[in-house]
């Protein structure tokens, strides 16, 4: 029997030639497939979901109008079309069924490969991909600074009636209006500064933005109160320019609760004062105080006698 001997250096280019045929099928080095869907898609009313691949041949070698990109989402496969984003990406819309979560999906890229040995068929895919379905997410703060008391409405969608806006992990006086609303009164805290704003409920802390405290003055009169168990006095809270929309809450506190008895303070939409009444409770001695205001805090020291 005769045996051909083949030369290391044809053992060289048929390896070679091995290679690049493997390299030709798989499609890894030819075709770059670039997943643009966000990995969180925000829940919307129609459960229509985009979802976008961006195709890059790397070689003029590939055909380009035998690329037919498709996705396989819940085990069936479905062509894209070209997106009017740019040269080379494609989208699929999707309708989810109600009461989904999570959507997992993968491309597969069909193309083929022109040479002068003739035409060869290839494809190219991504890994699973698992994308989930936001309920819950904030759009906008209305504005992004404001004085203390201000009130901040925030635009999202999902909101509960147990969330709170945290300026840097201080939780802030928060109202639910809506499932698509909140809002929040700017806390007591230092001005002049910014500060990061949290949501915060059970299901987890979202980002909301930076928000700023202006600096403000407040003007109490009088500048002290002395009062007698029973007895009512009125209250004034001056502020320099008018309360915003919604109306500006004035955090008060006492070291003496059981002494002062007095309302919640909100100067009006569009007013510079408010005026309240105390009421002498218990027989005390001590303070109301407002910080943020001024240099810092207004002190208002209070008397309560016995009748």
């Amino acid at each position: 029997m005769h045996t051909n001997q083949i030369s290391p250096a044809r053992k060289i280019l048929l390896w070679l030639g091995a290679t690049m045929a493997i390299g030709l099928f798989s499609g890894c080095e030819t075709v770059v497939l670039t997943n643009l869907t966000a990995p969180s898609l925000a829940e919307n009313p129609s459960q229509i979901y985009t979802f976008t691949l961006r195709v890059t041949p790397k070689t003029n070698t590939v055909a380009a109008s035998s690329i037919a990109p498709k996705i396989i989402l819940d085990g069936q496969s479905f062509s894209m079309t070209r997106s009017s984003f740019g040269e080379g990406v494609y989208e699929f819309e999707y309708q989810l069924p109600n009461g989904r979560d999570e959507v997992a999906y993968y491309y597969l890229v069909p193309y083929k490969i022109e040479t002068q040995n003739g035409v060869t068929e290839a494809e190219a895919y991504t890994d699973i991909v698992r994308a989930k379905i936001v309920r819950r997410y904030v759009l906008s703060l209305e504005v992004n600074r404001g004085p203390i008391g201000a009130r901040i409405s925030v635009l999202g969608r999902g909101f509960t009636p147990q969330d709170t806006i945290y300026f840097d992990n201080l939780p802030a006086r928060t109202t639910f209006e809506s499932p698509n609303s909140l809002s929040f009164f700017v806390p007591s805290i230092e001005a002049n500064r910014n500060y990061r704003v949290m949501l915060g409920s059970a299901a987890g802390n979202s980002p909301v933005g930076t928000f700023r405290i202006d600096p403000s003055n407040l003007v109490v009169s009088p500048a002290a109160l002395t009062l007698r168990t029973g007895e009512r006095q009125p209250l004034t809270f001056s502020v320099p320019v008018s309360a915003p929309p919604g109306g500006l809450l004035i955090d008060v506190t006492t070291d003496v609760p059981e002494s002062v008895i007095m309302p919640e303070i909100i100067v009006p939409q569009g007013q510079t004062a408010v005026t309240i009444t105390v009421e002498g409770g218990k027989s005390g001695s001590g303070s109301l105080f407002l910080k943020g205001f001024g240099s810092g805090e207004v002190t208002v020291p209070v008397t309560v006698t016995g009748r």
